[in-house]
């Protein structure tokens, strides 16, 4: 089915939440890809702080970019959805594990991944009816 049949049948206020929420997402995670692809300094140190060889950096970087352009293109924004759940998920499982106090901040980013693309895609919605 053409992926624009179904974005046209969402409400408009629905539709730009979504896309807002997804946004804004989006551009968080290619700011972070981004540093790690630089190998900032906060980004190596985060990176030894969370017990993580810094050589790591870079292809953790090349991952998170991978999924957040998935996640971008509406043909495969659920792969890339589920693909960032996993990557969140092993944010969360590291964080708790280093006991760091903002371990549900990654928790909360998937839930968002979620809810923007759910509020603007209908395929989404027909799977996980919550309205």
């Amino acid at each position: 089915m053409n992926p624009a049949a179904l974005t046209s049948a969402v409400p408009k206020g629905r539709l730009w939440a979504g896309r807002i929420i997804s946004g804004l997402i989006v551009l968080f995670l290619i700011f972070d890809s981004s540093v790690k692809l630089m190998k900032a300094a906060p980004a190596m140190e985060g990176t030894a702080k969370l017990g993580y060889p810094l050589s790591e950096v870079f292809p953790i970087g090349i991952v998170l970019l991978a999924c957040v352009i998935l996640y971008v293109i509406p043909r495969t924004a659920v792969l890339g959805a589920i693909l960032l759940t996993g990557y969140l998920g092993g944010a969360t499982a590291t964080m708790v594990r280093v006991q760091d106090p903002w371990f549900l901040f990654p928790v909360v980013f998937g839930a968002l991944v979620w809810l923007g693309l759910w509020l603007r895609d209908d395929r989404l919605r027909a799977l996980i009816p919550l309205s």
